[in-house]
């Protein structure tokens, strides 16, 4: 972190990267015999919040898939690694390791500038590129009639990017709600009928293009591959579409909504019974969470303002001066002990910005509400978990945790230690069961948190708990790292079960992220269950043998 901060620090985006074209003879000597119809440049690469940079490296934009093959097969023949590129959204290293020099032999294949394609197949399904923006696809989908049960907030993902890591939205069925057709409550992985993407062939000695229905095995390594492939293109399913109304309310306390069960209070268990769909937002040394809840409403309510675009938020998309001026302060005179000053903005901003912008009771198509988050919002470190349990051990897994979290933020705070200067996100979803793709021998994605456990079929919901905090927070990690002990405790398979959220931060040591050995070696494996990292690793390796989609990270994950 550079001690000169400004407020457009919060604002970069990878997408606004300068991209240089190749000279042609410089190109020629670094990577002789590189396809030459494929456009090549330099370009910087950074993600999410800018901790993982990287300078003047190779990349490419194919025009297609068998371009994209072209590419690949160089990259096989002359000891250079592929790593697929979206937006760049993201906090783990598995795109790019920190570190990585400019002359490295990496090559960054955009996938957002051609494989954008957007065809509908059936009634129920749609041919997707995986460089399409899940924005671009919703509105297409909308455009049809058609739409998801939830979708991950920020509209910039890419497909790809977004089924790489089995991403998801905040929807578990409300009191007598049944399944749709075409439509399910876990991740977008379990959407997936075919998925297309380069892998070895071993009787042409050559990577080629391949498609591969849901219910043939290798696809359920492919489903949530981590970055260890590259695919093209995917067919999903999808349903009808819902319209949606969204009520914001920061008038409950947290002792309320997120109390022990057995209370007959305004809980989050309560409104999920209610209407399925629910998002907490509890900014650091607050006493009272940002809440969301969505309910399908075919017609709008007399109350509800009418939405007819995503991103609905503007005080939450766009950093007020007064937040960006306080985290400006903590950074650059690290004046950390502003976390709860900056916790205070940020409520303050949101309960007064609901009011200012009508937005606390919103209803339109399911894309406008489910979408509200912008590349100009706060980019801030966030760790991530999803714990499987019961339906009805909702609020028990919930109230532990915060119970945990505020007395651990308490202890510290104590000792003049604010480790924590942003929100925790609590969000409530369904599984990946198979059956919700509606074809027979359908395979669960082996490597999604949302995979189903084999020896608790009781288990049908996952609490996804993330805590943010900024970029070079003190004790942010020596904290995290005892979070995750606590959840990795409470929910070690007994009763219930941790899994980590691949895009985010896990696996801490007192002083870094993603380098806890037991956590990458044991833990994670483990607790997909079944045997099924170790079969995932197998497709991987064989579809992937000589590891061209891979980086160091990957390469200490898989073994």
């Amino acid at each position: 972190m550079t001690d000169t901060w400004t407020r457009r620090s919060f604002l970069l985006s990878a997408a606004a990267l300068t991209l240089l074209p190749a000279d042609p003879a410089v190109a020629a000597a670094e990577l002789p015999d590189f396809p030459g119809d494929v456009a090549l440049y330099r370009t910087a690469y950074r993600n999410w919040v800018g901790e993982i940079t990287a300078d003047g490296l190779w990349a490419c934009s194919p025009a297609d898939g068998e371009q994209v093959v072209a590419v690949v097969n160089w990259a096989w023949r002359n000891g250079w690694r592929v790593r697929g590129r979206g937006s760049s959204h993201g906090w783990s290293p598995l795109t790019l390791t920190e570190g990585t020099p400019s002359d490295a032999p990496v090559l960054l294949v955009d996938t957002a500038t051609h494989l954008t394609g957007l065809t509908l197949e059936s009634s129920h399904a749609v041919r997707v590129g995986t460089g399409v923006t899940l924005e671009a696809l919703l509105t297409f989908l909308e455009g049809h009639g058609l739409g998801v049960t939830a979708a991950p907030a920020p509209g910039d993902l890419t497909l790809g990017g977004a089924l790489a890591i089995d991403a998801h939205g905040t929807a578990v069925p409300a009191r007598g709600e049944e399944r749709l057709p075409g439509q399910t409550y876990g991740s977008l992985s379990n959407r997936v009928l075919t998925v297309t993407a380069v892998v070895w062939d071993e009787a042409s000695d050559a990577y080629v293009l391949r498609t591969f229905d849901r219910a043939e095995a290798d696809s359920a390594a492919l489903l949530t591959h981590l970055g260890r492939a590259l695919v093209t293109e995917v067919v999903l399913r999808v349903g009808a579409n819902s319209n949606l109304r969204c009520v914001s309310r920061t008038d409950i306390p947290a002792a309320e909504l997120f109390a022990a069960p057995g209370g007959d209070g305004r809980t989050l268990a309560s409104y999920l019974d209610q209407a399925g769909r629910v998002e907490a937002i509890w900014f650091a040394f607050t006493e009272f969470p940002w809440l969301k809840v969505w309910s399908v409403e075919p017609t709008k309510p007399l109350t509800s303002r009418r939405v007819t675009s995503p991103y609905n938020y503007p005080f939450s998309d766009n950093v007020p001066t007064l937040v960006a001026d306080i985290a400006g302060r903590m950074v650059s005179d690290a004046a950390w002990y502003l976390a709860p000053v900056l916790g205070n903005a940020q409520y303050d901003a949101a309960a007064l910005g609901l009011v200012a912008t009508l937005s606390a009771d919103i209803w339109g198509p399911s894309k406008n509400t489910l979408l509200y988050l912008k590349p100009t919002t706060l980019r801030i470190n966030a760790n991530g978990y999803a714990v499987l349990t019961r339906r009805d051990q909702v609020q028990r897994v919930v109230a532990e945790f915060t119970d945990f979290y505020r007395e651990r933020l308490a202890v510290y705070s104590a000792l003049g230690r604010f480790p924590v200067n942003g929100s925790v996100e609590i969000r409530v979803t369904g599984l990946d069961d198979p059956a919700d793709a509606e074809l027979v021998g359908a395979r669960a994605p082996l490597l999604s948190a949302l995979r189903p456990d084999a020896g608790h079929p009781e288990w049908d919901t996952a609490v996804w708990l993330d805590i943010l905090t900024l970029p070079g927070t003190p004790y942010a990690e020596q904290f995290l790292r005892e979070i995750e002990r606590f959840l990795l405790d409470s929910h070690d398979g007994t009763d219930s079960l941790t899994r980590v959220e691949w895009s985010k931060g896990w696996a801490y040591t007192e002083d870094a992220v993603w380098d806890d050995e037991e956590v990458l070696g044991t833990v994670v494996p483990a607790s997909l269950g079944d045997g099924a990292w170790g079969q995932a690793a197998g497709m991987l390796d064989r579809l992937d043998p000589h590891r061209v989609f891979g980086n160091a990270f990957l390469d200490r994950l898989f073994g």
